[in-house]
């Protein structure tokens, strides 16, 4: 029962950001066509990169909130170095966690994170796009079709047909996508968060160089959104832990979880989840040892205060997670009906990396 109440509670921290990112994401397929985005964020050039990373940085989505915004990205033709640079660069920072960074911790930090967060969007974007073997699709710069109706005539549409196509983009077809991910995710950080002891950090972590890598350890796999961070590593640091390991934390617990890690993997490649994973420890450690040599030099005299952010309210925590989960059931049953449609027609093609529910409904069609 315990793992199941750590399961539940994870998906009750999610879920309001999950629907935030899914929301965000039918917007975004409403009002930003897939030109634009391939226009700015396709290809391997290093504008498309720093594009992806300074959008990134402001946007208040969590590390599971990203995932449904990076996934329309890709999915719109934004190039993987790019999809990559804002997966990172978003959850790290954001507007409001750069303001409750100031408040808790002080200007050196809320400087540097907003500021690793960019370096670590650019060069993942970089590398990747270089050690990438994928060919650019032309499709976008070719065709320029509605993104409701595929009509390539100018023509418009009503406010109820775009708020129609946004659902169903957002709350259908990228759960379907993502669903799956999401789930094993989510059961894997309730099971870390059980099995894992609450006092395992406070413990173990006067030492710097035990410090650093318990920090990644554990904030790597473990949900912790970018302003939800903030009064841990205070607390943390309050204590005795050194500035440049609480960085580590701010930097490496909001950049990832399992839920984005299994994402990652499955919709982008086992190898690219490795150079993913390496850019977060990289800098993360980098930027941990010159915040404590700045600290060092600066005289550490800032002051800290007890975290005051509001929870958010139980009926809307709970609320969102029995709506994600009925999307997430739903698209599991739709994705079993058509590969049990496929089956009974007596033969089935297996096409690789054909996971994106647009393609498969557009060839269904």
């Amino acid at each position: 029962m315990g793992l199941i109440k750590e399961i539940w509670e994870l998906l009750l921290a999610m879920a309001p950001y999950l629907l935030l990112g899914f929301t965000i994401a039918g917007i975004l397929h409403i009002i930003f066509p897939k030109e634009k985005v391939y226009k700015h964020l396709a290809g391997r050039k290093f504008s498309t990169v720093l594009k992806a990373s300074l959008f990134g940085v402001p946007l208040p989505l969590c590390s599971c909130g990203v995932i449904p915004v990076a996934a329309h990205l890709r999915k719109s033709g934004a190039g993987k170095g790019a999809t990559l640079a804002f997966l990172i660069s978003t959850p790290t920072s954001g507007v409001d966690s750069i303001l409750a960074t100031y408040a808790l911790l002080g200007i050196i930090f809320a400087i540097f994170r907003p500021f690793s967060a960019m370096i670590a969007g650019i060069f993942i974007g970089l590398f990747t796009n270089l050690t990438s073997t994928q060919k650019v699709s032309p499709q976008y710069q070719q065709e320029n079709s509605c993104n409701i109706c595929n009509i390539t005539e100018p023509h418009s549409h009503s406010l109820i047909e775009k708020l129609s196509k946004m659902i169903k983009y957002g709350y259908f077809e990228l759960v379907e996508d993502v669903g799956k991910w999401l789930i094993i995710g989510i059961v894997a950080g309730g099971a870390i968060t059980f099995f894992v002891p609450d006092n395992f950090i406070r413990l173990y972590l006067s030492n710097p160089l035990i410090a650093y890598p318990s920090m990644l350890l554990i904030s790597i796999p473990m949900y912790v959104c970018a302003t939800g961070s903030i009064p841990i590593a205070a607390s943390l640091i309050m204590k005795g832990m050194s500035p440049g390991a609480g960085l580590v934390f701010l930097i490496g617990g909001p950049a990832t979880n399992t839920a984005t890690i299994s994402f990652v993997a499955g919709k982008l490649g086992k190898k690219t989840l490795i150079i993913y994973l390496i850019t977060i420890i990289l800098t993360a450690v980098v930027s941990g040892i010159l915040m404590d040599i700045v600290w060092k030099y600066w005289g550490g005299t800032t002051l800290f205060e007890p975290a005051k952010m509001k929870m958010l309210p139980q009926w809307l925590t709970v609320g969102s997670a029995i709506v994600l989960l009925l999307l997430i059931i739903r698209a599991i049953f739709i994705n079993y009906i058509r590969k049990q449609e496929v089956t009974g027609m007596g033969k089935i093609f297996s096409v690789p990396d054909m996971t994106c529910q647009h393609c498969v409904s557009t060839i269904e069609s």
